[in-house]
């Protein structure tokens, strides 16, 4: 049996790809500090509670468990944390997954699916946007992924470890199952905002209407995490037969408006969304949708729970789940 290790494999993206991997036929174990993932969403494998930061810990796991490929998702993920605390975004993000690769480079595993991101592109300078497209990041977020993807890229020429980097673009809706599900403290993402403010009677705000868009409202491609995860499994058998450093998008090449989220919502929950108009947000650009041509070409990868209907309705279900658990 192929044996995976996940770090991060506690939080949102990562638990989901656990339950990937697993379904999968993959022995899956999950490293994580906990800091900001969940010991519950680990249900797919051994949990090793550590840090990246922490060698020891990292070779003790290479150790007893013997990955064949290790898949890294943890990372702090906060935009507007990352401008005003960027010391611990490039200690954690970067410096951290520094760390690990030095740890592998020296291990038998030398195989790394890397969870970056789309903020790496910055703002586009052409649409859809391709693996090739110039990447000027305009955070310390999405600075501290790009850093990550260079580092990987000179540890393939100098080390020859052998790594692919996944550039998701939004991450949206759980685990169909409803196993699992999207848990963040404090919720930034606009679909679990949305579907509270119209399942609790909150107020959902929308940060810009006069972009050069369709509707006025921001567009942004979203992706059903279970579409990610699975995406990741690909990722990691075709990791086994190559070698260098790969990058894949991974988005739809749809995208969606922030009043059609809206729209999602309220058919989804039946409810009318109180919504409040304010300005844009500094640096957020009109459109953000992916070319993933690459990704269906080389992965054999094609998103199928991806509509936003689907996404709504599955992060509703989630929600409504949490909110009826017991304390």
């Amino acid at each position: 049996m192929r044996t995976v290790l996940v770090t991060g494999g506690a939080g949102y993206v990562g638990s989901h790809a656990c339950k990937a991997f697993a379904r999968a036929g993959w022995q899956v174990v999950a490293l994580d500090n906990l800091s900001r993932g969940w010991p519950e969403a680990v249900r797919w494998g051994p949990l090793v509670v550590g840090d990246i930061a922490d060698a020891a810990c990292v070779q003790a796991a290479l150790d007893q468990y013997r990955p064949d490929v290790v898949a890294h998702f943890a990372a702090y993920a906060y935009v507007g944390e990352s401008v005003e605390q960027p010391d611990i975004y490039y200690r954690n993000n970067s410096v951290g997954t520094l760390n690990l690769l030095d740890v592998l480079r020296g291990s038998p595993c030398r195989r790394v699916i890397f969870s970056s991101t789309c903020a790496s592109y910055g703002h586009p300078v052409r649409l859809p946007i391709d693996e090739t497209h110039p990447q000027a990041p305009i955070n310390p977020y999405g600075w501290s992924k790009f850093i990550i993807e260079r580092m990987l890229e000179d540890y393939a020429v100098a080390y020859g470890l052998t790594s692919t980097s996944l550039r998701y673009f939004n991450a949206a809706g759980c685990d169909p199952e409803g196993e699992i599900g999207e848990r963040h403290e404090p919720e930034t993402h606009a679909i679990p905002l949305a579907i509270a403010a119209a399942v609790q009677g909150g107020v959902f705000r929308v940060n810009g209407t006069d972009f050069d868009t369709r509707d006025g409202s921001a567009v942004r491609d979203y992706i059903h995490v279970s579409d990610l995860a699975d995406a990741h499994v690909l990722a990691a058998e075709r990791l086994l037969s190559t070698q260098g450093a790969q990058v894949f998008n991974l988005g739809t090449g749809t995208g969606t408006s922030v009043l059609e989220l809206v729209a999602a919502v309220e058919r989804a929950t039946g409810e009318r969304l109180h919504v409040e108009y304010g300005p844009r947000r500094p640096g957020d650009p009109a459109t953000l949708v992916a070319a993933a041509d690459k990704a269906r070409q080389e992965l054999g990868w094609k998103p199928s729970r991806s509509d936003i209907d689907t996404i709504v309705e599955t992060a509703l279900a989630w929600q409504r789940a949490s909110l009826s658990a017991p304390a």
